[in-house]
């Protein structure tokens, strides 16, 4: 059974590689593009995403994507272009990727709050787009607790998705699809690759960082449940885009995303055996690290 423990050798030999080094370096696993900083990152995503709605619409053919409601910022550029190029989004279909839930497992109030990722969504895309251009309502695809196989059934029937858009985490999640660190079961990387929607609790080290990077790392106020899409709607994809610029938190798990086999214990690892164009988006910031460099006890 296939899941592919990693070594500390192996992370802190890819650590060690120079910036200058990686985009030609043997054993890629994904594409690299490095930008100055996160604004160029994300205009150009924005700008990528805007483009790949107008192609479709030429050619007359439906657009499906799987988004996140983080990061926002290539959102800016893609809704400003749509509004101001009056870009029809009527035959675009989006694959939300996950939603927070509480303790006992149920949805949270929609509301622009960060507990609410449809509501996120709702403020800074719906809501910002011009009614008669936006993307009808039943063509937001949420993962919903009380109809949980919608979304996956939804994807096989029209045949997969074109673009993966996908923030990363510290330890590899993609989604909420996060490593498995159960005693009790193990999964294989393709049992995992088939995973469907699902209710998952979250991992400690999640909520640790997402409490530090929003609220001062009080931890409480992250919600401690989710409702996630798997992996077998994402890897139904044409292309995947990796969406990372935020700088030191992100340093290693880009490393180990473009040179590990595809392991559980990292899963954006497993897209590149799926998928089969896969990008990396990322910042000098944040594909520089610390390792590459001479370091010292003080």
């Amino acid at each position: 059974m296939e899941t592919n423990r990693l070594t500390r050798e192996e992370i802190f030999k890819w650590c060690s590689i120079p910036k200058e080094e990686l985009k030609n370096h043997e054993g890629l696993k994904t594409k690299l593009e490095i930008r100055k900083d996160k604004a160029m990152v994300m205009t150009e995503l924005g700008n990528m995403m805007a483009d790949e709605v107008i192609e479709h619409n030429r050619q007359g053919i439906p657009t499906k994507w799987v988004l996140p409601a983080g990061p926002t910022d290539e959102y800016d550029i893609f809704v400003g272009r749509v509004n101001k190029e009056r870009i029809d989004l009527k035959n675009l279909w989006i694959f939300h990727m996950d939603e927070f839930l509480d303790w006992e497992g149920r949805p949270l109030p929609v509301a622009d709050t960060y507990e609410s990722l449809e509501g996120t969504m709702d403020a800074c895309f719906y809501g910002r787009i011009d009614d008669e251009l936006n993307v009808p309502q039943e063509q937001r695809i949420w993962p919903r607790i009380d109809n949980i196989d919608y979304a996956d059934e939804l994807c096989e029937k029209l045949g997969g998705v074109d673009t993966v858009w996908a923030g990363i985490g510290a330890t590899g999640l993609v989604a909420f699809n996060e490593a498995p660190r159960s005693y009790c079961y193990r999964l294989s990387v393709d049992e995992y690759a088939q995973g469907k929607t699902r209710i998952v609790e979250l991992n400690d080290d999640s909520i640790i960082a997402m409490s530090q990077r929003s609220f001062g790392c009080c931890l409480d106020r992250i919600p401690p449940k989710a409702i996630t899409l798997g992996f077998k709607v994402m890897l139904s994809a044409k292309r995947a885009v990796y969406m990372v610029a935020t700088g030191t938190w992100k340093q290693t798990v880009c490393r180990i995303l473009l040179f590990s086999e595809p392991t559980v214990e990292y899963p954006v690892t497993i897209i590149p055996k799926y998928v089969p164009d896969v990008v990396l988006y990322t910042t000098e910031e944040t594909i520089d690290h610390p390792m590459s460099h001479e370091t010292k006890g003080w």
